[in-house]
């Protein structure tokens, strides 16, 4: 069965079971806003937020990164102008520790001012070291923390991108400072199985770390948008397949979704995510999105169906990880 909340460890942050991740609100360069996406604007990415927030779909995860802050204050701004449904949201966004940031805890803490300040918060549920890049050790991160932290300006801590041994690092030197680790974000989807047949997941099981999942539904392959006939614009170079395999992927997608009363593939895909014990937070850029992935709650896939699911996931390559993998 798929958990109705997850409560973070060290903390009192309650998630839903699916998040939204809002790395396409503001990247013009990317995703839209000036990219080849024109039709996301601030108005479908309110129409957006507004549907999530009503299907129970209230965590947001978002970077300094992404757009140069311009997501965070996209956020800020829907938080302040939606007073009434901002009160359930929880808000997650990240600290880049590029390798120049030598000075790593007045970096980050310098960072973390900032993206509150675009967010217009005293301080957000979860922050995230993007990446491990950082030239410092895993105690001079977890002293950084630790220092937002006591604070106050954060709830709970986490990593993106970490492999299992590098979580287990940072964990061990957060505890020795009384904090736990509360995530790890990763790509995860059908696409790419790599961090459960690695190991990781069942890591994050053993250090009571909760897998976030970015790009779940293969940026946008796993919705049946696309095939091999009609292949996906832009960047899109996270769990990279041939479209050709890809559509076998969807046509067993779109069977067990037509077995369960007519659930899209995505949503499926989603469902599937979640049943691994990950919080799935696909992109949402307007409203038609943003209730099909909330499609994917209120039901479970059955054995058999998983049984066939994992028979025909990928492990993925990530190709262009340096380039990429901070967009997480």
């Amino acid at each position: 069965m798929i958990p109705e909340r997850h409560e973070l460890a060290g903390s009192g942050v309650v998630f839903p079971p699916m998040g939204v991740g809002t790395w396409a609100w503001g990247d013009k360069g990317t995703w839209g806003m000036g990219g080849y996406d024109t039709s996301l604007t601030r108005t479908t990415i309110h129409d957006a937020w507004e549907a999530s927030i009503d299907a129970g779909i209230t965590l947001f995860d978002t970077a300094e990164v992404y757009g140069r802050g311009e997501s965070e204050r996209i956020i800020g701004a829907l938080l302040a102008g939606d007073p009434g449904r901002a009160g359930g949201v929880v808000i997650a966004t990240k600290f880049m520790p590029s390798p120049q940031k030598v000075f790593v805890r007045s970096s980050l803490l310098k960072a973390l001012r900032a993206s509150l300040r675009r967010l217009g918060l005293a301080s957000v549920g979860l922050y995230q070291i993007h990446g491990p890049i950082s030239l410092r050790s895993h105690e001079a991160m977890a002293d950084a923390l630790a220092a937002a932290s006591d604070a106050g300006l954060v709830e709970a801590v986490g990593v993106s991108n970490y492999s299992a041994e590098e979580m287990a690092a940072i964990a061990r030197a957060l505890e020795r400072r009384g904090l736990r680790l509360a995530t790890n974000q990763v790509e995860f989807s059908l696409l790419r199985r790599a961090p459960e047949t690695s190991g990781l997941l069942a890591a994050c099981r053993d250090l009571g770390v909760l897998p976030l999942a970015y790009s779940p539904i293969g940026q946008g392959r796993l919705t049946g948008k696309y095939s091999a006939a009609n292949p996906p614009p832009g960047r899109r170079t996270f769990a990279t397949h041939p479209m050709s395999v890809v559509d076998d992927v969807v046509a067993l997608l779109r069977r067990i979704g037509d077995a369960h009363g007519g659930k899209r593939p995505s949503q499926v895909a989603l469902n599937w995510v979640m049943a691994k014990g990950a919080v799935p937070i696909p992109g949402a850029k307007n409203r038609d999105q943003a209730l099909e992935n909330a499609g994917a709650l209120g039901w479970s896939l059955d054995d058999d169906d998983m049984a066939e699911l994992d028979e025909v996931a990928l492990d993925g390559v990530r190709r262009g990880f340096n380039r990429f993998w901070q967009h997480g």
